[in-house]
């Protein structure tokens, strides 16, 4: 007869279900650290640079990149670096403005919606979906084709732009907040619907309009930096990253300098903003989870 198989001394191990990678912390760190320094340099320039972005030398126009001139000089002789910092000022303001009125506007559409009866959400919903299936540059020059260029047309354009995006965010949070215990409780109780709102709804539809707007931030200044750079948002000699770009581009061949550090800032700037974005996006799902 043959010996019946041993049973094995150890029980095979249950594999865990891999997680999706989430953005590294030590990316995240170095991208918030990226954007408190242009935090700063917007708030106080002076610390970076003392010269002056709008100071004009023309005996020392398109000097190379140097000790007393990092960025080089522009073709009159303006300090690039000094344009960069001060600019950020300018480029972040934008940024920031046009996100928090986005964000705004947003979370007041998309609450109605996932709180209005059927018929009123249905065409709401239907606006949002349209506006949705146009880029966000492509509306952005529509509202300035309408309004003529400049940097209060140019915050107003990409402010529309981005409005849908936060307003169907804020209409699926809604009904998910709507449809929770806790709000079926509170209503049970007696607490009236506008309480409920400001109390629950607003509160937990803030967080992933929160986590969107860091990543819109960025896509904001790229957006501000693009209609600049074609002569729709800022006027010379406003040290504006859009403009400065537009004005070193027919310098490319004999002074690279002039567009190519401005060009490298928007694009540290945009990268930081999405990479710091995403890392906080993966710790709110892993929460949830």
């Amino acid at each position: 007869m043959t010996a019946a198989p041993r049973p094995a001394r150890w029980p095979a191990r249950s594999r865990a279900p891999r997680q999706a990678p989430r953005p590294g912390v030590a990316g995240a760190v170095v991208a918030a650290v990226f954007l408190g320094l242009l935090a700063v340099a917007a708030v106080t320039p002076a610390l970076f640079t003392p010269i002056d972005p709008l100071e004009t030398r023309v005996l020392e126009a398109l000097r190379a990149p140097s000790l007393a001139h990092p960025f080089g000089t522009d073709q009159t002789g303006r300090d690039v670096f000094a344009r960069v910092v001060h600019g950020a000022r300018y480029s972040l303001g934008i940024g920031v403005i046009a996100t928090t009125v986005a964000m705004a506007i947003g979370l007041v559409v998309g609450t109605t919606a996932g709180l209005a009866p059927r018929h009123v959400d249905g065409a709401i919903s239907r606006v949002i979906d349209v506006l949705m299936s146009f880029p966000e540059f492509l509306l952005a020059l529509l509202v300035i084709a309408i309004l003529g260029p400049g940097t209060t047309s140019l915050v107003i354009a990409i402010s529309v732009a981005a409005v849908p995006v936060y307003a169907r965010i804020a209409r699926v949070q809604t009904f998910t907040v709507r449809r929770s215990g806790y709000v079926r409780a509170a209503q049970i109780l007696g607490v009236s619907t506008t309480r409920s709102v400001l109390r629950h709804v607003v509160p937990n539809t803030l967080g992933p309009l929160l986590v969107m707007a860091t990543i819109g931030f960025g896509t904001a200044i790229a957006s501000a930096a693009g209609l600049s750079f074609l002569g729709l948002g800022a006027r010379p000699p406003t040290p504006e990253w859009g403009l400065i770009l537009s004005e070193g581009r027919n310098f490319l061949a004999t002074a690279w300098w002039i567009a190519v550090f401005p060009g490298l800032i928007v694009t540290a700037t945009v990268i930081s903003a999405s990479v710091l974005g995403q890392h906080l996006r993966a710790r709110g799902a892993g929460r949830a989870a």
